[in-house]
């Protein structure tokens, strides 16, 4: 007897129905495959929204956690461990930037993001008290606190978790003219991801982002980059700025910092950006504590090898390639850079969440966004004879 469908029944008991998962139950998992409860394999190809880049239980990073573990765990911020330096130094140096403040998840990562945002403006720029303002752009998702709620276009995050945050200004992702008559002499920010994730991996027009950096220059204004599903190799780059030719003022990390083992986020910027930040002012008992900064320190080394970002670019290549021969056979339109990809099923076929079920019947595991799109972005460990599987299950899909 199959476990399976009991075993989604008792999950589904006790939990607030926040999430609608596949009716899918992992056990076990290595590399780019998971194993469910009877036993049934699965090529992963969501790995975590980008959590999972290094594929699960990477033997470096497990060996990591596991000397850790039997050392130390957690100290709070009110004392220095001997795994702190080391992780600090080495992201900062990966992110070309002086400083770096460790928090846990990409959410804390972003609030962190405004708060320093709004101080630098008051502190550094002369905005006035209270009316700093921060541009975003529509489609964003930076996560689900209150405070980013408020600028989202999303209803489904949105709706219902008013009163919202004041000191936001949306324009459309993409539009330079928008952005800029947006910006004005109280802006201490524009806030964005360089490829949208949530909204269907939706990569800007040409120029974009050098013209985003170019605006914040000349208005004297924080470009902030959230990298938490677009960075550390998912796009073929350790960062998916880079591919534009664009720094921006502060890096916004998190998801495959953890190297699927803990939640580890991170803010990186220069000091004359962090350096507003005293003692007191912000903070998080398990920011940088010892655990996970052993398991991030390696994820950094890691990426320092430029192994995993050319294997997304190479492999992304594969990927895309496959995924553009099946327009008009079931896809209406295909994006994304790298090992990441949004995919528009044609609506008069079946809805993203039927395509997802039915490749979870072929043993392959992807997520839906907004309708007919659904999203793959396997690890970066997937091989392409992995690649050619999954690719050959879709196809499979879209023709039954």
């Amino acid at each position: 007897m199959l476990r399976t469908p009991a075993a989604v029944q008792d999950a589904e008991r006790h939990t607030a129905h926040n999430y609608h998962p596949l009716p899918v139950v992992i056990s076990s998992a290595e590399g780019a495959w998971l194993t469910d409860v009877d036993g049934r394999r699965y090529l992963d190809c969501l790995a975590g929204y980008s959590a999972l880049n290094f594929g699960h239980r990477h033997p470096t990073l497990i060996a990591a956690a596991h000397a850790q573990l039997d050392r130390l765990t957690l100290t709070s911020r009110a004392f220095i461990h001997d795994q702190f330096a080391d992780f600090c130094r080495e992201l900062a140096a990966l992110c070309g930037k002086e400083l770096v403040l460790p928090m846990n998840t990409g959410a804390e990562a972003v609030e962190t993001g405004i708060k320093v945002a709004r101080k630098w403006g008051y502190q550094v720029k002369g905005v006035p008290d209270g009316a700093a303002n921060i541009v975003v752009a529509e489609g964003n998702f930076h996560g689900r606190t209150t405070t980013i709620v408020s600028f989202s276009t999303d209803d489904d995050a949105r709706a219902d978790f008013g009163p919202y945050t004041p000191g936001f200004r949306v324009v459309p992702y993409g539009d330079l003219t928008a952005l800029s008559e947006a910006v004005d002499e109280h802006t201490v920010a524009v806030l964005l991801e360089p490829i949208q994730g949530e909204q269907g991996v939706v990569v800007p027009p040409e120029g974009y982002l050098p013209g985003v950096r170019r605006l914040c220059t000349e208005r004297n204004v924080l470009f902030i980059a959230d990298e938490i599903q677009s960075g550390l190799g998912r796009t073929g780059a350790t960062f998916a700025c880079e591919q534009a030719g664009v720094v921006p003022d502060m890096y916004l990390l998190g998801k495959a910092l953890g190297g699927g083992i803990v939640p580890v986020s991170a803010v990186a910027a220069d000091a004359d950006v962090l350096g507003v930040l005293k003692p007191g002012q912000h903070g998080s008992t398990f920011g940088g504590n010892p655990l996970a900064c052993a398991v991030a320190t390696e994820v950094v080394r890691l990426l320092a090898t430029g192994e995993f970002q050319r294997r997304s670019a190479e492999l992304g290549e594969r990927l895309h390639t496959g995924l553009r021969a099946l327009i008009g056979k079931g896809l209406v339109a295909v994006r994304g850079r790298g090992l990441w990809a949004g995919l528009d099923i044609d609506p008069a076929l079946m809805s993203g969440r039927e395509a997802c079920e039915r490749l979870m019947a072929r043993g392959v595991l992807a997520k839906d966004t907004h309708g007919s799109t659904i999203r793959l972005a396997p690890p970066l460990v997937i091989t392409a004879d992995e690649i050619d599987h999954a690719l050959t299950q879709l196809a499979a899909v879209l023709a039954s």
